[in-house]
């Protein structure tokens, strides 16, 4: 496969994952700071166990990283994931804007 397809495999890829509202609302939540899971289930409102599926698919995804701090867990996006002005995330195949 060239390159370029890996990328737009790459990029389809991304975008079926953030097809999901659950999953858009946990980047939008990243874009100002990182969070443990539970800061954004108190915004969400999710079961603790659907939330934390979504932020596995993050991860797998590598639009998100995580660190340990204790038995508290702590949610970055990727380094990958570039900030732009305002809320807008570039994915590296597309920019995601936030409104």
């Amino acid at each position: 496969m060239k390159n370029s397809s890996k990328k737009q495999v790459n990029c389809v890829e991304k975008l079926k994952v953030l097809a999901d509202e659950t999953r858009l609302a946990v980047l939008e939540l990243l874009i100002d700071s990182p969070k443990h899971v539970g800061e954004m289930n108190a915004i969400l409102g999710l079961e603790q166990s659907l939330l934390s599926h979504h932020l596995q698919v993050l991860r797998r995804s590598q639009l998100v990283v995580t660190s340990r701090n204790g038995k508290a867990v702590l949610y970055r996006l990727a380094p990958e994931v570039e900030v732009t002005t305002g809320k807008a995330l570039n994915l590296g195949c597309c920019v995601l804007c936030f409104n």
